[in-house]
């Protein structure tokens, strides 16, 4: 290869502009400042037509934000209709807390206030006549998960539009929470949905850290003061004191799901009662939903609570600039891209996310620090 006989001031600039003009074409939110040294000369025009010719020496700093604002959600059509009536499809995924995905390279948003603005949106938008919830989320955390049922539960007071709930993969814990308080809850074939219960996600870290010499040397001003932290073994009555704390977030899942599915006896409570998860075939046989189907008929099923005929509503998704929806099942990434490039997490190191109570099954400790839909 000929090499580059070009000065290096210039080559530095050109190298430097092009890596700009890539990101640009190619990422919204790319996080970039830095310094750049050129004798290089710049040309550039302006939208008045005119040119502009500048030889420039010394440093040329460039600071792009790290965030940026794609503003609104907006109305995708991903399926034709002919009534004029719309269905809107709300995409619930991924994990359920109330926390945005942080750090470079970041996607996604933070699910709980992305589920109030799309029902806000809905609940303005008189064409939509009613809502399906897609959702695909093993939970969350007892907050984020209530704060969201309980705007779903004034969404249906405010607006009286029907909602159908359709459980994709996984509709457990703190999603199957939300879930109960639609109209309709349709599950697929090969969906695992139930859990019913709390946990805390609490890990002791004491050998990990004797592995670096560090000893936790708290200074407290009771004993209780620092109750579950992570340097050592729970004492038997902060062990007392959060399972009371758990068996209280339990009894108020249990009292949701009471409510809101009287079909689910005593017989069924029994089995239920231990937390354990369920594929979809025994969740119909326990009443934890109404019926078995796919997307397609969870959508038919809002229709037709609607009072729309033949199948003629437009369906619609809610999504941002620049995040494409062609089809029903489009979903929005919501996980913090640059983890990707690093994926071992050590359970409990986050010590921002840390502990948390959760509505959630199976928890992957990779997972417990992600904010993601």
């Amino acid at each position: 290869m000929a090499q580059d006989e070009r000065p290096a001031g210039r080559r530095g600039a050109m190298t430097f502009l092009a890596a700009v003009a890539l990101l640009a074409a190619g990422c919204g939110q790319i996080p970039l400042a830095g310094t750049v040294d050129t004798r290089s000369t710049f040309r550039g025009h302006a939208d008045v037509a005119a040119r502009v010719e500048a030889a420039l020496t010394g440093p040329i700093e460039v600071t792009v934000p790290t965030v940026t604002d794609p503003g609104p959600v907006r109305v995708v059509p991903v399926r034709e209709g002919s009534t004029g009536a719309r269905v809107a499809i709300v995409d619930v995924d991924g994990l359920l807390l109330n926390d945005r995905p942080s750090g470079p390279y970041s996607a996604g948003e933070n699910p709980v206030s992305g589920f109030r603005e799309r029902l806000d949106a809905i609940g303005r938008d008189p064409t939509i006549r009613a809502v399906v919830l897609r959702i695909n989320s093993p939970g969350g955390s007892v907050t984020a998960c209530d704060v969201m049922a309980e705007d779903l539960r004034r969404f249906r007071e405010r607006t009286g539009l029907p909602v159908v709930a359709c459980l994709m993969d996984l509709g457990t814990s703190g999603a199957y929470y939300l879930a109960v308080g639609a109209d309709h809850v349709l599950a697929h074939p090969t969906t695992v949905t139930g859990g019913i219960g709390a946990l805390i996600n609490r890990y002791n870290l004491r050998d990990a850290m004797a592995q670096f010499n560090i000893v936790a040397e708290p200074i407290a001003s009771g004993p209780m003061v620092d109750m579950g932290s992570l340097a050592g073994p729970l004492s038997d009555e902060a062990e007392r004191l959060l399972r009371d704390m758990a068996d209280g977030f339990a009894a108020r899942f249990r009292g949701r799901v009471a409510l809101r599915r009287p079909g689910v006896g005593d017989e069924d409570w029994e089995v239920l009662a231990d937390g354990r998860v369920v594929a979809a075939s025994e969740a119909i046989d326990r009443q934890l939903i109404d019926a078995i189907g796919y997307l397609d008929d969870a959508i038919a099923e809002a229709e037709r609570r609607a009072g729309v005929a033949g199948g003629g509503a437009e369906v619609v998704l809610l999504k941002r600039r620049g995040d494409p929806a062609r089809s029903i099942y489009a979903e929005t990434p919501n996980r913090p891209i640059q983890r990707e490039f690093f994926p071992i997490s050590y359970p409990g190191l986050d010590r921002a996310k840390m502990p948390t109570f959760l509505y959630v099954w199976a928890p992957d400790p990779t997972l417990l620090t992600l904010g993601g839909s």
